[in-house]
């Protein structure tokens, strides 16, 4: 978005990234004591809690940290230049932006997701076994 001019002369505000209003985001807090968790809070950055729970349950989920402590583990796995935290293994930026390019189409395109394995509603008959 593009703010309005508070005054008719000096610079032009820069540009504001702003969100769409559709846009519902959550995360969980979580708070340790000795590294150990000992419990988290639900914290709402975008949307009404209402409607970010209400798209949650379509699926049958909840607002839980699972989903992205998976991928954060899965880019520590296949990307070395996060994994050992070292930047020789990337050889600059551009290299890390190759190496993370390459993680998500592996990711997105080559690695099978449970999620996306859904029954079809109308059974249909395979050339194997399944």
């Amino acid at each position: 978005m593009h703010p309005k001019r508070r005054q008719d002369t000096g610079a032009r505000p820069k540009p504001r990234w702003v969100p769409q209003p559709e846009l519902l985001y959550a995360q969980v807090v979580k708070s340790y004591r000795r590294r150990r968790l000992v419990g988290g809070t639900h914290r709402v950055g975008f949307g009404p809690r209402l409607a970010i729970e209400q798209a949650l349950a379509a699926c049958g989920w909840t607002i839980k940290t699972a989903f992205i402590e998976r991928l954060n583990l899965d880019l520590r796995q296949r990307v070395a230049a996060i994994g050992r935290r070292v930047n020789t293994l990337c050889q600059g930026e551009v290299g890390w932006q190759d190496q993370l390019a390459l993680f998500q189409v592996y990711h997105t395109l080559v690695l099978p997701h449970a999620s996306l394995r859904q029954p079809l509603p109308i059974p249909e008959a395979s050339h194997g076994s399944g």
